[in-house]
């Protein structure tokens, strides 16, 4: 081979070698990029499966959310059943209390005759009260009083169907007759006879005169 073909060869195999080493850093490149892009659609599929575990998260907590609300209706018809047990309960309490077998009978507030203020005089003068049930009442603690508030207090049990008469003078009491052991008159030509029992409430009562115009004597 002449000098000539040799220097000829040697620069093809030199540009041969050029573009080899040229060729390989871009091939390497390519290979790296490949593997990233790979690595970043793993990535990707990593992300998509965890927004996928945490939209199942999200619609489990939505499950627990609608349970919650169940729990919400189930509370509500609890508070209206127990508000309408406490409600009926409450609205039992507020009946008016049953009407008492005692009552005021014929009131005698003139007494007959002279009023000269003898013991026959103030008992001539009274009040009936009368148990229209058949049981007994017991009448201890029980009280009778006018308008001035001149009160008597009772201390005897009333038989079913019977009455007792309350004197204003001095007397021995019994089962028909009680006394109040009073110097003067109590019943005014107006005035009312209230009874009320040992807690105070008032049973019953009666007015009369010119100051109570329609009152029951």
């Amino acid at each position: 081979m002449s000098r000539s073909a040799r220097r000829i060869t040697a620069t093809v195999l030199a540009s041969g070698a050029l573009l080899a080493a040229a060729a390989l850093p871009a091939t390497a490149d390519g290979r790296d990029h490949g593997r990233d892009r790979d690595r970043d659609h793993g990535h990707s599929r990593d992300d998509g499966r965890d927004h996928s575990r945490d939209h199942g998260r999200d619609q489990g907590h939505g499950r627990d959310d609608g349970r919650d609300q169940g729990h919400g209706r189930d509370d509500g018809r609890d508070h209206g059943r127990d508000h309408g047990r406490d409600h009926g309960r409450d609205h039992g309490h507020s009946k008016p209390a049953q009407r008492s077998a005692v009552v005021l009978g014929k009131i005698q507030y003139d007494s007959p005759g002279r009023a000269n203020g003898s013991n026959r005089s103030l008992n001539g003068e009274w009040v009936t009260v009368t148990n229209t049930g058949r049981s007994p009442v017991n009448l201890r603690g029980w009280t009778l009083s006018d308008e001035s508030r001149r009160v008597y207090r009772f201390d005897l049990r009333l038989a079913g169907r019977s009455s007792v008469r309350v004197h204003t003078g001095v007397g021995r009491d019994n089962s028909r007759d009680v006394y109040q052991d009073l110097r003067h008159y109590v019943w005014d030509e107006s005035d009312t006879a209230t009874l009320r029992d040992a807690h105070g409430h008032k049973v019953d009562s009666k007015s009369w005169g010119r100051h109570h115009h329609g009152g029951r004597r």
